[in-house]
């Protein structure tokens, strides 16, 4: 960083290991690769095995919990964070401490939270009591960031029309694919051609209903053709289960559960497509994940999919059960479109690297330490 002495940089990794991690656990990944300048620090969850492979980072063990307002909580992690003496925090999501008060960036992936609730087992009255606290959370971390990091135009202009003071300082740093799942695709136990794909969270805003329901109008035309959802069984795949057991496709419509990546990596390589119905989406890897296992992709035309897919998907109205089923039909029933979405989803998910990621990320560090 130019002849300026190294600054000390602290990525709150805590997440990693979640779904939602991945962003953060590529970007120390990587950085650890084009900056052996700066001094880092790397929080994690207390029993994270990871360890660094450059010298110049090191881990701290944070025992708080994610996206707690409890006073105790609060206080513990802004006064671990003060002990770390950092010129710079980067906090990956809007959970942060209220009462840490020196430089951060904050990292905003998407604006999914603000309209799509999802109380789950959390009893009502403390579920919107959280929610309120939430938005209050969300933002102050905007508001008191050095800059923010988005990982699409969509939310960077999603968020400038809700928060205009955050604009100026806003930053857009693509995600990326993953390389194909290793290992020897092995089919899954019960699955056979022909089916379409799902594959991630059942949640409210992934739109997984509708998708039932276009398949309903597909059934008919399409007698061998099943629908495949891949997640981790919890509340909303187990409430779309009950729903699915009493209607006319209840035999065609599997929920496997958590596959490892052998069954998964076949499902994508021998799907007729993956449908991605969401409703609101940051950057929409789940469709670049089908793309560079050559599955063609059709989605929905919703927030950022159009500009992260480009060409390369099948485009229908997420709120539109009719429209659904009519480009999933113009797939199905075209293997020239299909083998098009193929060959543009490849060339696609080149456009995407993690290691440009976290260059980009370095570059919006350095602007906030002022060595720009």
């Amino acid at each position: 960083m130019s002849n300026q002495q190294p600054k000390h940089i602290v990525i709150d990794n805590r997440i990693r290991r979640a779904s939602t991690g991945r962003y953060s656990d590529r970007l120390v990944e990587h950085l650890q690769v084009i900056d052996h300048d700066n001094q880092y620090t790397v929080l994690l969850q207390p029993d994270d095995p990871w360890q660094p492979t450059a010298p110049n980072f090191k881990v701290a063990y944070s025992p708080y919990a994610q996206f707690s307002l409890n006073p105790l909580e609060q206080i513990g992690f802004a006064r671990q964070l003060y002990k770390l003496r950092a010129d710079l925090v980067h906090f990956p999501m809007n959970s942060q401490p209220l009462l840490y008060f020196k430089p951060v960036v904050t990292s905003t992936l998407d604006l999914t939270m603000l309209r799509f609730t999802r109380p789950g087992k959390t009893p009502l009255p403390i579920f919107w009591i959280k929610m309120l606290a939430y938005r209050f959370l969300f933002w102050y971390s905007n508001k008191k960031s050095k800059a923010v990091i988005t990982i699409s135009n969509y939310v960077k202009d999603d968020l400038a029309e809700h928060y205009p003071s955050a604009r100026a300082k806003t930053f857009n740093t693509y995600c990326a694919s993953e390389p194909p799942l290793p290992g020897q695709a092995q089919p899954p136990a019960g699955i056979n051609p022909p089916f379409l794909l799902y594959v991630g969270s059942p949640f409210p805003h992934k739109n997984l209903p509708k998708l039932v329901e276009a398949f309903k109008l597909l059934a008919p035309n399409y007698p061998d053709l099943r629908l495949v959802l891949v997640g981790k069984k919890e509340q909303y795949y187990e409430r779309l289960e009950k729903s699915v057991s009493s209607t006319s496709v209840a035999g065609r419509v599997t929920i496997t559960g958590f596959l490892p990546d052998e069954s998964l990596k076949w499902l994508y390589q021998n799907a007729e497509a993956y449908v991605f119905p969401s409703l609101s989406e940051g950057f929409g890897l789940p469709g670049l994940e089908a793309m560079v296992h050559g599955c063609p992709v059709i989605s929905s035309n919703a927030t950022c999919l159009p500009e992260i897919y480009g060409d390369s998907a099948h485009y229908f109205d997420p709120e539109d059960i009719d429209d659904m089923a009519l480009k999933i039909s113009e797939v199905l029933d075209n293997p020239g479109l299909r083998s098009d979405l193929i060959k543009k989803g490849s060339q696609q998910v080149k456009k995407y690297s993690w290691r440009r990621m976290a260059e980009q990320t370095l570059e919006v560090y350095k602007q906030v330490l002022g060595d720009k």
